[in-house]
């Protein structure tokens, strides 16, 4: 039987767990259900952005985002605006509600960072923040190929 060689996503696997877990839990006072917190905090940080773009930048399918988004505008965190010149298209804007809800979305991810990188120094938090953006990157082309 083949082994891993290198156990590093299983790592990553297991921290993207974590966090994902106890922020679904947080979040469900503001009725985010699974994952959705990531839609939103996409779309307060990129306001206008179309189905596609949101796709690729969490790297999920366009159903996923399509299910996603259309929660969010039921329960009055989204705007969804067709595009003025592609009739085809939609850009998303946050609400108010979805302003505020940002703030405490962001200080919890604040919180996990700073507990994710306790005992390390600013500069292998920095070499840790370029790694796993250069393997985010290498795996783009992978990712695009479904």
């Amino acid at each position: 039987m083949k082994k891993l060689e290198f156990k590093v996503l299983r790592f990553v696997g297991t921290l993207s767990r974590a966090i994902n877990s106890k922020a679904d839990f947080k979040y469900k006072q503001f009725n985010l259900q699974k994952g959705q917190y990531m839609f939103l905090t996409r779309v307060c940080e990129n306001p206008g952005i179309n189905f596609v773009d949101l796709s690729n930048m969490l790297k999920v399918d366009k159903t996923t985002t399509t299910k996603a988004v259309k929660k969010l505008i039921d329960i009055g965190y989204l705007n969804k605006q067709q595009h003025e010149k592609d009739k085809r298209e939609y850009k998303l804007t946050p609400t108010k509600k979805a302003l505020k809800v940002y703030e405490f979305i962001i200080e919890e991810e604040s919180k996990q960072l700073k507990i994710s990188f306790k005992g390390f120094s600013e500069e292998e938090k920095k070499m840790a923040a370029r790694l796993i953006k250069r393997m985010s990157e290498n795996i783009e082309e992978y990712w695009l190929d479904i």
